[in-house]
């Protein structure tokens, strides 16, 4: 589905071409989870976790229910990282209290018994079906983003076989065989790209990536594991659908960030808390659109310290391209009135 014509008007699309906006747009990250009682109700309807990702009906509603709530400038698709990985054949489940298992895949041996990156198109029809029905029962003015994760944090996944605090299973591969790695960062690329295409075809009209650990990873390492795709990623979509914008989110890039930012030619750099804003308007704003960045704990604390670090990320950010958004996702155990109260906030300011 091309953009339609009302997508000239919408707020957060005109941020990410660089152009003046009345007031600043808004969306959180995770906007759609557990703090909210409805969404705690379809979940425990839905059964797994995955079943509420490919069940179209729970995962519209879920997705809509904080476009319902807030009035957000943009609506991110409910999903996982994780689907695509599930989508090339690797056994993927989400365990109460222990988050994602898969069955590790620590070789090229491993590597060969995956399926072609055809299949993640055909298994993930239930996922592009709930980006047609968002297209249609999406507010005119909201923006409907498309994601995925970026190559390097599902590969620590994919060889970990759950998250860990270091990603240690997939930097020693990395270090020991990085010509091997290279392989599964080069099949979940391909895979990345027919993913996020999809979504576009089915009516996304913005797409993130979210490379939650490129911050784990030295320099050397960031350039080849993160960069490097991000920016193969991003040229192959700009080929296939010129008019897209890509946000990406390199959480925890530091110092690598503004070359990030030039050379993947990404439209939008999120930005994760540890990010100073008055350096972000310096080095990253004149590179285009920044994203970001209030810490979550901040939304869990509300009152007058969220208030005053959220004004001086409008004030030092606002007059420039951006959006606004937090650190990373909403936790679990954020007040939902914490929530209306920031979104009115944002909205309530001008420069």
């Amino acid at each position: 589905m091309a953009p339609g014509k009302e997508a000239a008007g919408k707020k957060l699309l005109r941020a990410l071409k660089g152009e003046a906006t009345e007031g600043v747009p808004i969306w959180l990250m995770r906007q759609a989870g557990r703090y909210l009682p409805e969404y705690r109700k379809v979940r425990a309807e839905a059964g797994s976790f995955l079943d509420l990702c490919y069940t179209p009906d729970f995962a519209e509603e879920v997705t809509l229910q904080p476009i319902r709530r807030y009035g957000f400038d943009a609506s991110i698709l409910f999903s996982d990282i994780l689907v695509v990985p599930d989508a090339l054949g690797q056994k993927v489940a989400f365990k109460e209290g222990e988050g994602p298992v898969l069955e590790a895949i620590t070789n090229v041996a491993g590597l060969a018994a995956l399926k072609p990156v055809e299949a993640v198109r055909e298994h993930l029809q239930p996922v592009y079906e709930v980006v047609k029905r968002l297209r249609r029962s999406l507010p005119p003015e909201t923006t409907l983003i498309g994601f995925a994760g970026a190559p390097w944090t599902v590969a620590t996944y994919v060889v970990g076989g759950r998250g860990s605090p270091d990603q240690g299973a997939a930097k020693a591969w990395a270090y020991r065989a990085p010509d091997e790695f290279q392989k599964l960062i080069d099949l979940l690329t391909d895979a990345t790209v027919e993913h996020l295409s999809a979504q576009v075809e089915a009516g996304a009209e913005v797409l993130q990536v979210f490379d939650t650990w490129a911050g784990s990873l030295p320099e050397l390492s960031f350039e080849r594991f993160a960069l490097q795709p991000m920016k193969r990623i991003r040229e192959t979509l700009k080929e296939r659908f010129p008019d897209i914008p890509v946000i990406a989110f390199p959480r925890g890039a530091g110092g690598m960030a503004a070359r990030y930012f030039r050379e993947t030619g990404v439209n939008g750099l999120s930005l994760d808390t540890g990010v100073s804003a008055l350096w972000a308007r310096e080095h990253l704003q004149p590179l285009g659109c920044v994203q970001g960045n209030l810490d979550p704990l901040l939304l869990v604390a509300g009152g007058a310290e969220m208030r005053r670090q959220a004004l001086h990320i409008l004030e030092t950010l606002g007059q420039g391209p951006f959006i606004f958004n937090l650190g990373h996702g909403i936790v679990p155990q954020t007040p939902p009135e914490h929530v209306a109260e920031l979104v009115t906030l944002v909205k309530e300011w001008r420069a």
